[in-house]
């Protein structure tokens, strides 16, 4: 099973891309709702991805996926962000953020991320027989 741990405190805004990822049979879905709390989960038990939402109530975003980094450099990230595209990409650069995502992400882009994990995670686990 292929987990992946949303970092957000505003679950409902999420809920239509929560909702697309969940529909995958491999895919389970865990929930943070700060950045200690992303980090501690991520210790236990370590997920495929962490979707991290741009502010949360003890850190940034990108604070958090600075965080991650040496705990497991492995897991892939992607960050909600409002900030222009060159700008994102600016202060991003050197993490490793698989990508960018819209304040109010779509199942459309719930599928498409999931497609750019299925391609470059080895550990990508297919659904049970």
């Amino acid at each position: 099973m292929n987990r992946i741990l949303l970092a957000t405190v505003d679950r409902a805004r999420l809920k239509e891309f929560a909702d697309a990822m969940a529909a995958e049979q491999e895919v389970r879905i865990a929930w943070a709702d700060s950045g200690a709390a992303a980090l501690a989960d991520v210790k236990t038990d370590p997920p495929l991805a962490v979707i991290v939402d741009a502010t949360l109530p003890d850190m940034d975003g990108l604070e958090l996926v600075r965080r991650l980094l040496p705990i497991n450099a492995m897991i892939y990230t992607a960050v909600i962000s409002e900030l222009p595209a060159e700008r994102f990409h600016e202060v991003s650069e050197g993490l490793g953020v698989l990508g960018q995502l819209p304040p109010r992400p779509t199942a459309a882009q719930a599928t498409e991320l999931l497609g750019r994990l299925k391609r470059l995670s080895p550990s990508f686990e297919p659904p049970p027989p």
